[in-house]
């Protein structure tokens, strides 16, 4: 039977109440929530009408609601760090953002056109793919904000610090490889005002726009003149969504980097008052409508793969996924962290887990126009890409996390 309508109430009542449940039941097992949404996605896309499912149909509806899933994770991700943002303390993060990322675009790309790939098409799935993703690597991620007086304000887990941060600046940082691609493609802008313009320019306006938006709220939040005009007084957890669309929705109008300045007006609004409790309920009330948005695209994912997303996929786009999930990123990630001070474990399980997901979803929806012939191709390699790390993360994270816990 095809559901439509009013029946599409029922299909979201389940997918909520699934929502609930699965990460309670898993718990004990490996098998990550995100990998259960995928198979619920799939038998959705049995029963409801498949006709509009695909996000070559609906790029407009996939890159909002992708956007908006990324820019309530990067919220959360901001307020979940403890470690105040430094050159010396940030070392491994550095090391992953300018030497891991860079170098494994390069190489991906390498291989897109060694297999036969377009130079532009080759830049493009390596440069969208690049991103690891703060919406569904959360079982290796920092658990949340520490907060009270007693609170001590240090991440003691390198390795979750180092994939939360890696994933709270990457999604911003992989926009101008985006963008070079199709100035590629279009031929309408030279190689220097790319490198002043996307690579510098917007990526400065993002992080001024999120440091003033969160440098002000905290002043608003916490050193308000009188109590009864803090925020933190009001108790209103919906104050970090205000932020969270106002800073995007600004910086984009501005013509920076969205994602950039969402991250940073987190860490700067978690650095003031870094031990106060509100910080934890602002961080609960975006875990909670991020789970709920993530849960949303995982099960439209799995229902466009039943609707025909993978049907273009060629061994070529196989083998692209493959090569960036178990080759690309683990050896350059494990490149970029030698002489970094960590144990040879955690610099494989750092450089291993780079999970693709949301935001891939999101590049790929906002230029795939400039690539009309080969958008078929793209969508099926990244659904691929996605699916093969939701499922080779979501099944090793658990295990290899407690190892590293039993370790230390």
């Amino acid at each position: 039977m095809i559901i439509d309508g009013d029946g599409l109430y029922l299909v979201a009542g389940l997918a909520l109440l699934l929502g609930a449940v699965l990460p309670r039941l898993l718990a004990r097992y490996a098998v990550s929530a995100p990998i259960a949404f995928l198979g619920a996605g799939l038998l959705l896309g049995f029963a409801v009408d498949r006709t509009h499912l695909s996000p070559i149909a609906q790029p407009t509806l996939t890159k909002h609601l992708a956007a908006l899933t990324v820019i309530v994770a990067l919220m959360g991700v901001g307020l979940a760090i403890d470690r105040p943002i430094s050159l010396l303390t940030w070392a491994v993060t550095w090391r992953l953002l300018f030497i891991a990322m860079p170098a494994g675009i390069a190489a991906l790309a390498g291989v897109g056109w060694l297999l036969g790939l377009a130079p532009a098409t080759a830049l493009l799935i390596a440069a969208v793919l690049a991103p690891t993703d703060p919406v569904l690597a959360s079982d290796v991620q920092v658990e949340g904000p520490t907060t009270g007086e007693d609170a001590e304000l240090d991440e003691d887990d390198e390795v979750r610090f180092a994939l939360t941060s890696e994933a709270g600046l990457n999604d911003g940082m992989a926009a101008p490889f985006v963008y070079l691609a199709v100035f590629i493609a279009t031929k309408n802008l030279s190689g220097w005002q790319w490198v002043a313009w996307d690579v510098i320019g917007k990526s400065l306006i993002g992080t001024a726009i999120g440091f003033g938006a969160g440098w002000l709220l905290g002043r608003m939040t916490f050193s308000a003149p009188a109590r009864s005009l803090r925020l933190s007084e009001s108790r209103e957890p919906i104050l970090a969504l205000a932020l969270t669309v106002g800073v995007y929705g600004l910086t984009q109008v501005l013509h920076g980097y969205g994602f950039i300045a969402v991250f940073v007006a987190a860490l700067t609004l978690r650095s003031v008052e870094s031990k106060h409790e509100f910080h934890g309920e602002l961080h609960d009330f975006i875990g909670e409508l991020e789970h709920i948005l993530t849960w949303g695209i995982l099960l439209l994912l799995g229902a466009a793969v039943t609707a025909g997303l993978l049907k273009p996929l060629t061994l070529s786009g196989a083998a692209v996924g493959v090569l960036l999930v178990f080759v690309v990123r683990p050896l350059f990630g494990w490149l970029s962290l030698l002489r970094s001070g960590l144990r040879r474990s955690e610099r494989w399980a750092t450089a291993t887990f780079g999970v693709r997901g949301v935001s891939s979803v999101y590049y790929l929806a906002a230029v795939g126009a400039s690539f009309r012939a080969d958008l078929p191709w793209l969508w099926a390699t990244l659904g691929f890409t996605v699916i093969l790390s939701v499922l080779v993360h979501g099944i090793a994270s658990t295990p290899v996390m407690r190892f590293l816990e039993r370790r230390r």
